[in-house]
C-alpha cells in the first residue's frame, strides 16, 4: 500500500471521527435547547403567578390599609411589593415574549428577545452608535443643503434619510423594550411623529410655499442636529457614571428622553433645548399663517404645522416636567441634610 493511499485513510478515519463528534455535539445541543424551552415556559408561569398575587396583595393592602398599618410596618410591605415587581420586570427581560402590535406588523412573530447580558449589551450599544452616526451624518447633509446647494433633489434625499432614520429608530427602540429598557411615554410617540413629518416633507411639492419654508426648515433640522450630537455625548457619560456607581439599569438608554438629567450638565444643556422646543412653536405658526393664504392649495403645509405643533408641546411640558422632578429631589436631598 502506497504512502499516499496510507495518508487518505488516516485522514477519513480523522473526518469520520469529527463527524461523529460533530452529530454528538448537535445531539447535546438540541436536548439542551429542549430543557431550555422548557424552563422558560415553567419560568414565565411562575412569573406571570407571582405577579397576579402581587397585584392582588397591593389590592388587599388598599383595602384593608388601617387594619394593617403598625408603625412602619405597612409602607415596609409596599417597598417589598415594588422591589419584588422590579425584579420580575428584570427575570422578564430574559425570557422569550410575544412581540407587540408594532414589531408584529413590521417583524411579524420573529422572537427578537436575546437571552444574555451579552447580546443585550451589545445590541444597545449598537443602536447607540447608530443614532449618533447617523445624527452626525444628517448635521453635515443639512449644513450642505443649507450654505452650499439649492437642489429640491437633494433636499428629497436628506428627507428621505430622515424618514429611515426615524422609521429604524422606531424599530430598534421597540426591540430594546422587549429586551428589558425602558424607554416609554413621550419619546416613544415622538419619533413616530418625527418620521410621518420628515414624510410629509418628502412629498411637499416644488412651489413658491415649498421655497418660503426650506431654509428655515433646513435650519432648524441643522440645529436639531447639533444638539442631538451634545445630547448624545452628554448622556453618555452620565450613564456611564451612574451604571459604574450601580445606580442606573444597564439597558438604559441615551434617547432623546433626557433620562439622565439628574445630574450635573443640565444647566448647560436647557438652554438649547428650550431653544429648539420654541424653534418647533414658530415653524408651526409660520406654516399654519402660510395655510391661510389663499395661493396655498398644498396639504403638506397644514399637516406639517400640525406636527410641528405636536412635537413643540410634547417636547416642552415633558422638559417641565422633567425640570419640576428634579427640583423636587434636590429639595427632598437638602432637606434630609
Amino acid at each position: 500500500m502506497s504512502q499516499g493511499f496510507q495518508n487518505v485513510l488516516e485522514e477519513w478515519s480523522s473526518l469520520e471521527v469529527e463527524y461523529m463528534r460533530a452529530q454528538e455535539t448537535h445531539r447535546l445541543y438540541l436536548q439542551k435547547l429542549d430543557e431550555i424551552s422548557k424552563l422558560q415556559q415553567s419560568c414565565s408561569l411562575s412569573i406571570s403567578r407571582q405577579r397576579k398575587r402581587l397585584k392582588e396583595m397591593s389590592q388587599l393592602m388598599k383595602t384593608n390599609g388601617g387594619l394593617l398599618d403598625i408603625g412602619q410596618t405597612l409602607e415596609e410591605k409596599k417597598q417589598i411589593i415594588r422591589t419584588q415587581e422590579n425584579s420580575l420586570f428584570e427575570m422578564e427581560a430574559f425570557l422569550p415574549k410575544k412581540n407587540g402590535l408594532y414589531l408584529s406588523l413590521v417583524l411579524g412573530n420573529v422572537d427578537v428577545t436575546f437571552l444574555s447580558k451579552q447580546l443585550k449589551f451589545a445590541y444597545k450599544d449598537e443602536y447607540e452608535k447608530f443614532k449618533l452616526h447617523l445624527t452626525i451624518i444628517l448635521l453635515l447633509f443639512s449644513f450642505i443643503c443649507y450654505f452650499f446647494v439649492s437642489y429640491r433633489f437633494l433636499d428629497a434625499i436628506l428627507n428621505f434619510l430622515l424618514v429611515w432614520y426615524y422609521c429604524t429608530l422606531t424599530i430598534r427602540e421597540s426591540i430594546l423594550i422587549t429586551n428589558g429598557s425602558r424607554i416609554k411615554g413621550w419619546w416613544v410617540f415622538h419619533h413616530y411623529i418625527s418620521a410621518f413629518l420628515s414624510g410629509v416633507m418628502l412629498t411637499w411639492p416644488d412651489g413658491h410655499q415649498y421655497k418660503v419654508f426650506r431654509n428655515q426648515f433646513l435650519a432648524y433640522s441643522l440645529y436639531q442636529s447639533f444638539v442631538q450630537c451634545l445630547q448624545c455625548y452628554y448622556q453618555s457619560g452620565c450613564l456611564y457614571r451612574l451604571r459604574a456607581l450601580g445606580e442606573r439599569h444597564n439597558m438604559d438608554l441615551t434617547v432623546e428622553g433626557f433620562q439622565s438629567w439628574m445630574w450635573k450638565g443640565l444647566t448647560f444643556l436647557l438652554p438649547f433645548l428650550f431653544l429648539g422646543h420654541f424653534w418647533q412653536l414658530y415653524n408651526s405658526l409660520c406654516l399654519f399663517r402660510m395655510a391661510g393664504l389663499p395661493d396655498c392649495k398644498e396639504w403638506q403645509v397644514l399637516m406639517c404645522g400640525l406636527c410641528f405643533l405636536v412635537l413643540f408641546m410634547g417636547n416642552f411640558f415633558t422638559t417641565l416636567a422633567v425640570v419640576k422632578q428634579k427640583l423636587k429631589k434636590r429639595n427632598e436631598k437638602q432637606k434630609t441634610r
